[in-house]
């Protein structure tokens, strides 16, 4: 928010100096970004009139100027600027003045006598223009003091806003503030009622809900858009960085920067009524101000005259029924639109505007009659015109009403560390436009309609806290004991999960939780996916339902830019739409991905492709952490390779995936090296037993090896549950060592080798024990899966 110094003084009549104005802002947490001081040192600077100009004798880039400087007796003056003429009113410094380190004196230029000089605008230290004099407008009064004239010496100051702080996109709402750190009053505004003089007037209508809920609009016939805007206004308008550009459309920004309040004038004479707010249609166009044809959808807002868009609504206005010179009759709207309704939209046209900056952030909802008013007064003093009847719409239902707040004694004393005095919170919460009533536990406080950021009791303690001075408040270090919350032992921790992936080789990556739906459609993963309101861009449009994809693409950027050999992992949470009015759902995942050789290069082994059991060795030693079982399951997916991956379980529930992406999600992805990957719940994977001490067995164990031939279709998986079942509680370990498919077993068959390892903590085992767990698991594995020992 840029603004000029003298404005603002206009609302708040404080007696701080410009520095202490400036400490005093950013004190209380509006921090001053930029201050320019304009126009210092003006005396001797007058307005004066060229009244001829001729040829220089010695110089063709000079002229003589006779400059009339309402001392009776014209003075002359040589001057270069290209854009000297007769009648021309520039800023005249005289003999004796001094602009910055450049003393006025008399002199004679290639051999004419000069009194004076005329100036640019970057001479008086006013603005960077220096392309010429300083062109001041035509009714300027000749010999009046420059600074007189133009309201200097003046200050342009730019504060640094924080988004919670909207209010502060106006002056008056900065004045508040300043009043309140400063023991000032807040001058009270003419915004008194401007009555009807006339019966023209266009009906509004409200149709876009909650998105728009008030809208404000006023007829003024016979209006003269071509009078130049006065100084006192151009001036401030350049001074908060806005360049004049007519006298209508510079009363509606004027009104902006002042209260807070965007508005738009429309040429009446252009529109037929009645004027509307809806929702864009799919496929609508709008031509803007500044000549742009843009394409809308029903995102956004639209103002309309009998149903056709005119205006992009609280972002910009319509080109077809702009303002011109030649406008007679004008309609002035202001109108109150909820943020949601606005964020995000002018970016996604790649514009930027005043308008759209405030309404992103929140107007005050009982500021638009109020600007109409005050627009109304400006516009009848320096347009003339005749005005009509206000006409309003509003949907009240719909309209943001501030909430009491209570705000505790105890509490406030509490937080801060320090007692105030009640005397000093009422008056800094009053200068603040707040409504104060105390009770016996402290004050029921009501914001105003334009402070969005009040909502809580701690909003008001911070109020206090920044306007009493954060360097009043003590510095003490806290006192009592802190509790020391322990690590959980039934969960590995995060970061151990991350040092045992950093030491099987992989790197971690963070990737965008936001995604293009373009890509999440290629992996078949667009199903649940949560759409953002507000996008940084159309590629990042989405929450990421996984976090293979984004990980895939990070593999994909380094396989491109010649890194052959890549393993990457992400820690991060994915996103799936809630149920009807739910909000999404968030899980925390945790995923690999790999791609080359099995190991980096080197003398002692061998380079050999990775393949699948490389990544499932990868999987198991995270899982050992946890001291968790996975079980792998055939599975298929639309991203995976169909005889090359396996779905997670642990304890019976499926709780991610493993595998080799598919070959043609690979082409659509533009990846040549085979890929492998998995992803899973890393809450699932993580969760531990705690662990139980147990005395080890005095008596000595018995091992069996046998070795069964089965279907080739029977999963080691399914014979490991089948011989813990049968094996009872002798069983303490059980061992795979070997898989056979060759000579000696048939087709379709394949022989499988494992060891039992069978243990009593009471006593030794002896063979009759023995043989009949042996004779159990052989008649079980007959059963279940048809098994026969080989011989």
């Amino acid at each position: 928010m840029k603004f000029s110094e003298n404005w603002l003084r206009q609302h708040v009549r404080t007696h701080a100096s410009r520095e202490q104005l400036v400490d005093t802002l950013t004190a209380i947490g509006l921090e001053v970004e930029e201050l320019v001081p304009l126009g210092e040192g003006l005396d001797g600077v007058v307005v004066a009139r060229i009244v001829s100009c001729e040829k220089h004798p010695q110089a063709d880039r000079l002229q003589v100027c006779q400059v009339d400087a309402g001392t009776g007796t014209p003075l002359q003056i040589v001057c270069g600027a290209p854009n000297a003429r007769a009648g021309l009113l520039a800023p005249l410094a005289m003999v004796g003045a001094k602009l910055g380190d450049i003393a006025i004196k008399a002199a004679k230029l290639r051999g004419v006598e000069s009194n004076g000089m005329l100036c640019s605008a970057k001479e008086l230290g006013v603005d960077a223009d220096a392309s010429g004099l300083m062109e001041l407008p035509a009714d300027a009064p000749v010999g009046t003091p420059l600074a007189d004239y133009l309201g200097l010496p003046d200050a342009a100051i730019e504060l640094k806003l924080t988004p919670n702080r909207a209010d502060c996109f106006s002056v008056r709402g900065i004045a508040y503030d300043v009043a309140a750190a400063t023991g000032a009053q807040v001058e009270p505004m003419d915004a008194e009622p401007v009555p009807a003089a006339g019966d023209a007037r266009l009906e509004v209508e409200l149709h876009a809900g909650a998105d728009a809920p008030r809208y404000v609009g006023r007829v003024v016939e016979g209006v003269d858009a071509a009078r130049p805007t006065p100084a006192w206004m151009a001036e401030r308008l350049r001074r908060s960085g806005i360049r004049p550009l007519s006298l209508p459309v510079d009363i509606t920004q004027y009104v902006m920067l002042e209260l807070g309040q965007p508005m738009h004038a429309f040429d009446r004479d252009l529109l037929r009524g009645p004027v509307g707010v809806r929702h864009a249609r799919g496929g609508e166009s709008l031509k803007l101000l500044d000549g742009r044809e843009v394409s809308l959808d029903p995102g956004f807002l639209l103002v309309t005259d009998a149903d056709r868009p005119v205006a992009l609504a609280g972002i910009m206005g319509g080109h077809d029924t702009r303002v011109t010179d030649a406008t007679r009759n004008v309609f002035l709207e202001a109108a109150h639109f909820a943020p949601a309704a606005i964020i995000g939209r002018g970016r996604r046209l790649g514009l930027h505007t005043d308008a759209g900056h405030r309404f992103e952030r929140g107007v005050d909802p009982q500021l638009p009659r109020i600007a109409i008013e005050r627009a109304t007064r400006l516009l009848l003093d320096l347009a003339g015109g005749t005005p009509g009847p206000v006409v309003e719409a509003a949907l009240d239902a719909h309209l943001p009403a501030p909430r009491p707040i209570h705000l505790r004694r105890a509490r406030l004393a509490r937080v801060l560390g320090l007692s105030v005095a009640d005397a000093e919170v009422e008056r800094i919460l009053r200068a603040l436009g707040l409504e104060v009533s105390a009770d016996a536990e402290g004050w029921q406080v009501t914001p105003p309609a334009r402070r969005f950021d009040l909502a809580i009791e701690e909003d008001l303690i911070e109020e206090v806290a920044r306007i009493h001075g954060y360097d009043a408040i003590p510095a003490r270090l806290p006192g009592g004991a802190t509790r020391l919350v322990e690590p959980s032992e039934t969960r590995v921790a995060e970061a151990d999960a991350r040092r045992q992936l950093a030491a099987r080789d992989y790197l971690e990556a963070v990737n965008y939780a936001f995604v293009d739906a373009a890509l999440l459609a290629k992996w078949d993963l667009a199903e649940g996916q949560v759409a953002l309101a507000n996008p940084l861009s159309a590629e990042l449009g989405v929450m990421r339902t996984s976090l293979l994809p984004g990980l895939v693409d990070a593999l994909a950027r380094n396989a491109a830019r010649q890194q052959p050999r890549v393993r990457l992992f992400e820690l991060g949470k994915v996103f799936r739409a809630g149920g009807s009015g739910s909000p999404p759902v968030e899980t925390l995942r945790v995923a690999a991905v790999a791609c080359g050789s099995a190991s980096g290069k080197q003398w002692g082994v061998a380079e050999r492709a990775l393949d699948f059991h490389d990544l499932k060795g990868d999987l198991q030693s995270l899982a050992a952490l946890s001291a968790a079982t996975l079980e792998f399951r055939a599975v298929t997916q639309p991203w995976a390779h169909p005889g090359r991956s396996a779905e997670v379980l642990r304890d019976g529930v499926a709780i991610g995936w493993i595998g080799q992406l598919h070959p043609r999600l690979q082409r659509a992805l533009d990846l040549d090296p085979e890929v492998y990957a998995f992803e899973l719940d890393l809450d699932l994977l993580l969760q531990r037993h705690l662990p139980r001490a147990r005395a080890l067995s005095r008596y000595p164990s018995v091992r069996r090896d046998l070795a069964f031939v089965l279907p080739e279709s029977v999963t080691w998986a399914t014979v490991r549950d089948t011989v813990q079942a049968a094996a009872g509680p002798f069983l303490r370990g059980l061992e795979l060592f070997d898989r056979y498919q060759g000579k000696g077993v048939e087709s379709g068959c394949k022989s499988l080798a494992m060891g039992l390892i069978l243990q009593e903590e009471s006593r030794t085992l002896t063979d009759h024990d023995v043989d009949a767990v042996v004779a159990a698991v052989t008649a079980a594995l007959e059963r279940d899966h048809g098994a026969k020992i080989r011989a």
